[in-house]
């Protein structure tokens, strides 16, 4: 895939892998719109991009402001006259029992991480449809396959994103590509950041995130799975095989989620 000149929207593009992937896009010398929250995050991120700075524009956004995002799309649409791809990166862990997890905070987990998505992305469909190309790139994660401790809700809304991407591939012409990406552990601050039993940040970083594959390596990965056309694809180390197991040894692998080391 030729991405030069392609007009490209990132949301969550203010850290992690969205960030890396802002950077690897513009070298790539696509035109960006990045998208976050935080305002002062994605102007640093636009200032370390190269060329023209009228290539990189920056959209705030709140993806749990759901009721607002089919606005922000028809701004982001009117930008550069159309969306070419989307890449849904921007999200939130969580950190807790589930009996221990206020429902509010559940709920908001699956605002940002599902619905945020999902607005976006009806918002943008009938232009993809009538241009007959498109690209939309969802970064849900390994535990979008299987789930783990401490992360019921947040596995639910990325289990929920396979769900509904899955279902919307049958559904639209092939020529609009859907690609899946599913990190395992990754050096960012999604782990920081992290919602506990009430909604506060975590703010500490996990070993296994500590010890993962860096988010420039990442973003590499994903542009290789975009270019290849791969629909899914698992990204990071030896936890990537989690996904076989619980494949074709589920009760073996219950039993060694139950008795790992989740943090």
């Amino acid at each position: 895939m030729n991405f030069n000149n392609k007009v490209i929207w990132i949301t969550g593009a203010s850290s992690g892998i969205g960030e890396a992937l802002a950077y690897k896009m513009n070298q790539l010398g696509a035109k960006l719109i990045i998208s976050s929250r935080n305002s002062e995050a994605l102007y640093r991120v636009k200032t370390k991009c190269k060329g023209n700075p009228m290539d990189i524009h920056v959209l705030p956004l709140d993806l749990e402001r759901t009721h607002d995002l089919a606005d922000k799309a028809v701004l982001a649409e009117a930008i550069y006259g159309r969306i070419d791809m989307i890449i849904h990166s921007g999200g939130v862990s969580q950190r807790s029992l589930a009996i221990e997890t206020n429902i509010k905070v559940a709920q908001s987990i699956m605002d940002i991480n599902f619905w945020g998505a999902i607005v976006l992305t009806q918002a943008l469909l009938p232009g993809m449809i009538s241009r007959n190309s498109g690209q939309i790139v969802i970064i849900s994660s390994l535990v979008g396959k299987f789930g783990t401790k401490f992360r019921s809700a947040y596995s639910a809304s990325k289990h929920a994103l396979h769900g509904y991407f899955d279902s919307l591939r049958t559904e639209i012409d092939p020529e609009i590509k859907i690609t899946i990406v599913c990190p395992g552990f990754i050096k960012t601050n999604v782990t920081y950041n992290a919602l506990t039993a009430d909604g506060s940040k975590q703010n500490t970083m996990d070993d296994a995130q500590a010890n993962g594959m860096s988010a420039s390596e990442c973003a590499e990965e994903i542009v290789k799975a975009i270019n290849t056309g791969q629909q899914e694809v698992y990204i990071g180390g030896k936890e990537k095989y989690g996904v076989l197991l619980k494949r074709f040894f589920p009760a073996l692998f219950s039993k060694i989620i139950r008795n790992a080391k989740v943090t």
